[in-house]
This record gives C-alpha cells, structure tokens and sequence, in this order.
C-alpha cells in the first residue's frame, strides 16, 4: 500500500480523491479536539483504500476539502468504512449538512459476528489481524502544529488497519448470511436528522421529574437559550451553565436579574452582564409547554405486572442463550423495552417479530411468552424444551 503521509496542498488533495473514487470502498477516520469548544475542532482526516492511505490536514492554510466532502457524502459508488463512526459522521454533517453514503460501521458489523457489544478498536483488530496497534499517540494533541512523525503513523495506521478488516468482515458476513442484519443498524446510523439538532429540542436532553407546564416551558426557553450561547461562543455547554443549574433556575425562576447573584452555579457578575440579561429575557418570554409536547406519564406501551416483569426477566434469559448460541451480540437481536414490551402483552409493531429477528429469536420468544416454550436443565446445564401443551398441538 502506498503511504502518503501529510497532504496539506489543494491540488494534491484533489489528486488523490480522483484516485479514491474509483475505488469500491474507503476507510475514514478523524482526529479532533473538543475538550473546550461547541464544535469538535477537525485536526486530521485520514483516508485509505486498499492501494493507498493518506492523512489530510483541514488547518493547512487554504486547503480546499471541498472535493474530499464531495466524495464523501456525494458519491454514492463508494462505501464509507468507519469504525465508530458516530463523532467523525457528526463532522461531516457540520462541514456539509450531510451524512456519507452508503457507510458500513465495523463496530456495529462486529456485534453480528461474535465480537461482543461496542468492540473497541484495538481489541478488534488485535482479534482479526493478530496484533497490536501502538496506543502511544492516542491522547495527544492533535491541534497544535507541526504533527510529528509518530502522530501521523498513528494516525495512518487506523485507516489502513480499517481498509484491511472491512473485505474480511464483509465475507464473514456474506458466509454467515448475516449481512442483511445489519441493513437497519447503518441506516439509522446515516439518517441525517441524527445530527441536525434544533436548539428548541435541547431541554430533552435533560431530566426534571416534572410534568408541570410552567416549568418545562422555563426550561425548554432556558436550554434553547443555553444552546445558542454555546453555539455562538463555541464553548461547551457546561462552561454556559450547568445542567443542574439549568434545571434550578427552571423550579425556581428568579423575579430579577439582581438575584442571578444568589443562584447556586452562578457568579455575581451574572446580576450585571449581558448574558445574564439575555438569560432573564428568555426566562421571561417562556411559554407554558402545550399538552402535545408534555413528556408522557410513562411508556405507550402497557406496564408490567408482577408477574409480567418476571416474564421479562425469563426473556433476558432467553436472549442471553440466543445470542450465545448464534455469537450474536443481544443488543443487536433485541432490546429491553422490546422484551417488556411482549411480556405485557404486546404483539404489533415489535422488530423482534419481524425479519431475521423473529427467526433467530422472536419465534422462542413468543413461544416461551404464551406457554409453548419452558426452560429446563440437563446434566446442570440449562435448555429450552417444548412443552406437553405444544407437543400435544402439534
């Protein structure tokens, strides 16, 4: 593979995308820092196929990453391969309003072949390639200019590593028959809204065991106010305000902007500046929270019984021993409000009744929640065993 190390030149960056759309696939990653902004601050982009790899600077001084984005979110005839991909696709939409397509996650793909739930990657490359990756470089600084030589390795090798795993991982897949699987997971791992926030929708990152209007109204203007502070400033949210500052001011509004100096979280000179007037102001224009946004009294769906919940808890069972049986990890088979949901009585709109989860699981699942299926053991190990009742129906 050929290795180019720092591009930081325009023409060569347009150089190499030329090359790379040709390709069935890249691999990406990014290096950033966002310890102390808003925005995750891009430092490095790194982009390999299976003949080259390069590591992109987006801080050398007029570089264009227009063409680089196009390929990424405009050329559909390559496959974006990330490993975690959820920081490094948030990047992409910031710079573009878009989200790569088509992407394949590794980690997520791991989860359907053995690998276990959220499998690191150092840990998996170590298990697909047998070796160890150098974790030296894995805290630096990736902001501060020249990047060294080891830096930049580093940096290379986690795309290069990736553009190595992905053919293995996809014929693993193709072998298992389990490629289709995994069609919903990337899915919603590209769905664009993901990452397109609105300040207005901040206050429901944020838990107030409340259902009084009045005061999810304060709190939805406080979060919306707190969002576009941090935005426009590019700190994080917490150096605005704290959350549980957030929520205090939300309970108990103060009436001026003289008593900020008496909130917990606060320093006097909120009575006085302009962000503490911009805070009041949003505090006063705060609207009651309409009856369509209130926060529901618990879930749509019907709660457990007593007897309910221990039917759940036998479905967990279940699952462990599915998932350990197809080394399948169970988050990908089955949630728990999904596993709630069937022990209260639930039948429509479960994905675990539907497609390759009914098959592997859903099925057993149904089966043991209406008395046609039962846990039994054998030689001390634990098996599932029809029942008389099904036999007998059968």
């Amino acid at each position: 593979m050929k290795i180019h190390k720092l591009i930081s030149d325009s023409d060569k960056l347009a150089e190499l995308v030329e090359r790379l759309s040709s390709a069935p696939f890249v691999a990406v990653d990014t290096e950033f820092m966002r310890e102390n902004s808003y925005w995750p601050d891009l430092c490095l982009i790194q982009i390999a196929s299976t003949e080259e790899a390069a590591a992109i600077d987006p801080k050398a001084e007029g570089i264009d990453l227009g063409p680089l984005m196009d390929l990424l979110v405009g050329n559909t005839d390559v496959m974006k391969v990330f490993h975690a991909g959820g920081q490094d696709l948030e990047i992409i939409h910031n710079l573009t309003s878009k989200v790569p397509f088509p992407l394949f996650d590794t980690q997520i793909a791991a989860m359907a072949l053995g690998f276990g739930e959220q499998v690191g990657y150092s840990s998996l490359i170590e298990s697909m390639l047998g070796h160890s990756l150098d974790k030296g470089a894995r805290f630096t600084d990736w902001s501060r200019r020249p990047l060294d030589k080891r830096q930049i390795d580093y940096a290379i090798a986690d795309v290069t590593h990736l553009a190595t795993i992905f053919p293995r991982m996809v014929e693993k897949l193709r072998k298992s028959g389990r490629g289709a699987w995994l069609d919903e997971e990337m899915e919603r791992l590209a769905d664009p809204s993901s990452f397109a926030f609105a300040p207005e929708d901040a206050w429901k990152r944020l838990k107030l065991p409340s259902r009084n209007p009045q005061l999810l109204g304060r709190l939805k203007a406080l979060a919306a106010w707190r969002e576009r502070e941090a935005r426009n400033k590019n700190l994080p949210r917490g150096r605005i305000i704290k959350d549980d500052t957030l929520g205090e001011l939300a309970s108990h509004p103060p009436k001026t902007q003289e008593d900020l100096g008496r909130v917990r979280g606060l320093s006097q000179g909120w009575r006085t500046n302009d962000i503490g007037s911009r805070l009041m102001e949003a505090l006063q224009t705060a609207e009651p929270l309409s009856a369509d946004d209130l926060p529901d009294r618990g879930p749509k769906r019907p709660g457990l019984t007593k007897d309910a919940a221990l039917v759940s808890d036998l479905l967990k069972l279940l699952l462990k021993i599915r998932a350990r049986e197809t080394g399948v990890a169970p988050k990908l088979i089955a949630r728990s409000d999904d596993l709630e949901a069937l022990a209260a009585g639930v039948r429509e709109d479960l994905a675990i009744l539907s497609g390759w989860r009914f098959e592997q699981f859903g099925r057993d699942a149904l089966d043991l929640v209406e008395g046609r299926l039962a846990f039994a053991t054998e030689n001390g190990r634990l098996k599932m065993t029809r029942t008389a009742r099904d036999e007998a129906e059968t």
